[in-house]
C-alpha cells in the first residue's frame, strides 16, 4: 500500500516521503479500515508517540496520522459492533502507525459509524478538533449555559469547534486571533473578537472559561481573566500560569465513539460547521503540508478519489 512515512524527527515534515509498506494485520479487537481521508496536525512532528512505542523504543519508520474516515475491509479476532464494508471515522491510537496510507490497523472502539450522508472528507476533519472542543469545554470545564468563553485561535481547526460548540451550549463566546482572523471567527459564532497582536486581551474582563490552544505569555495572561469558579483548559500542556481563585487544567485528547456520533449528527443538521482549509490528494500530501502559504483551517489528506 502508499503510505506517507517519518524517520527523521529533526527533519519534521520535511522529511515525509511517499513510500510502499505492507498493508497492515489485525490485533485481536482491531479493524482495518480502508482510508478514503485522513486529518493532520502539524505538531504530530514533536510528539514523542511518532517516534517511539510505550516502552520509549523507536518505532520509525512510522506512518503520521491519527484522524480517519473510510471502510471497514477487515475484522481481528474477537472484534465486535462494525462490520465489513461498513463507513467509519475515528480517531487511531498515538503509538501505532496512522492514517497517512491507503490503510490502517485501528481499535474497533476508537471508531463511530460515519452516516452516509456525510462525506469523508468532512468526516476526517472531525475527530482531534470535534472531540478536543467537546472534552475541553464540557468534561473538563465544565461549561454551562450563560457563562462566557474565550475561545483563543476561533478561526483554527480546534477553535473553531470550541466557537461553535459554546455557542450552541449558551455561553457568551469571545474569540481570538490574528487581525485577519476576525471575519472568519465571527462567522463561526464568536460574538466579540481580540485581535492578540493588539495587546487588548485584558480589556475583556473576567469570563467563566479560557480554552488556551496556544500556551507561553498568552496562557499566562489568560489564567489572570478567570473569574472566581472559574477554570483554564489547555491543550498545549500545564499551564504557566494558574487562576487566583479557580482551575486550570490540561489534557490529551482521547477517542469517544458516543461524542464522535453527538458531533457528526450536529454537522448532518447544520448546527456544526468544518473548517477545512486545504484538500490534497496523498501523492500530493508531502508537497501540501511543506507548503510556505499560510493555510487557515483543517488539511485533509484525501486517499481515495
Amino acid at each position: 500500500m502508499k503510505a506517507i512515512v517519518v524517520t527523521d524527527r529533526a527533519a519534521g515534515t520535511a522529511g515525509m516521503k511517499l513510500v510502499e509498506r505492507p498493508e497492515p494485520q489485525p490485533a485481536i479487537n482491531d479493524v482495518v479500515v480502508q482510508v478514503h481521508a485522513s486529518g493532520f496536525v502539524p505538531t504530530e512532528m514533536a510528539w514523542p508517540s511518532t517516534w517511539t512505542d510505550r516502552r520509549d523504543r523507536d518505532r520509525t519508520p512510522s506512518i503520521p496520522g491519527h484522524e480517519l474516515a473510510g471502510v471497514v475491509a477487515a475484522l481481528g479476532y474477537g472484534t465486535t459492533g462494525l462490520s465489513v464494508g461498513q463507513r467509519v471515522f475515528g480517531l487511531a491510537d498515538w503509538h501505532r502507525d496512522g492514517t497517512l496510507a491507503e490503510y490502517v490497523a485501528i481499535e474497533a472502539r476508537n471508531l463511530a459509524p460515519l452516516p452516509g450522508d456525510v462525506d469523508f472528507t468532512v468526516g476526517a476533519s472531525l475527530p482531534i478538533s470535534g472531540l478536543t472542543a467537546w472534552q475541553g469545554l464540557f468534561e473538563h470545564g465544565r461549561l454551562r449555559a450563560g457563562q462566557s468563553v474565550i475561545a483563543h485561535g476561533a478561526a483554527g481547526a480546534v477553535g473553531s469547534m470550541v466557537t461553535q460548540l459554546a455557542r450552541l451550549a449558551g455561553a457568551h463566546v469571545i474569540g481570538t486571533g490574528r487581525a485577519a482572523d476576525r471575519q472568519k471567527a465571527l462567522d463561526f459564532g464568536a460574538q466579540e473578537f481580540v485581535d492578540l497582536d493588539s495587546g487588548t486581551l485584558e480589556g475583556v474582563g473576567s469570563v467563566d472559561l479560557v480554552f488556551d490552544v496556544i500556551g507561553g505569555d498568552i496562557g499566562k495572561r489568560s489564567a489572570r481573566l478567570i473569574r472566581p469558579g472559574g477554570t483554564l483548559v489547555s491543550i498545549v500542556g500545564p499551564s504557566e500560569a494558574r487562576p487566583f481563585d479557580g482551575l486550570a487544567i490540561d489534557f490529551v485528547v482521547e477517542s469517544d465513539r458516543a461524542q464522535l456520533s453527538e458531533i457528526v449528527q450536529r454537522i448532518r443538521d447544520g448546527r456544526l460547521r468544518t473548517n477545512i482549509g486545504t484538500v490534497a490528494p496523498l501523492d500530493d500530501a508531502v508537497a501540501a503540508f511543506n507548503s510556505t502559504e499560510r493555510r487557515p483551517g483543517k488539511t485533509v489528506i484525501r486517499v481515495r478519489p
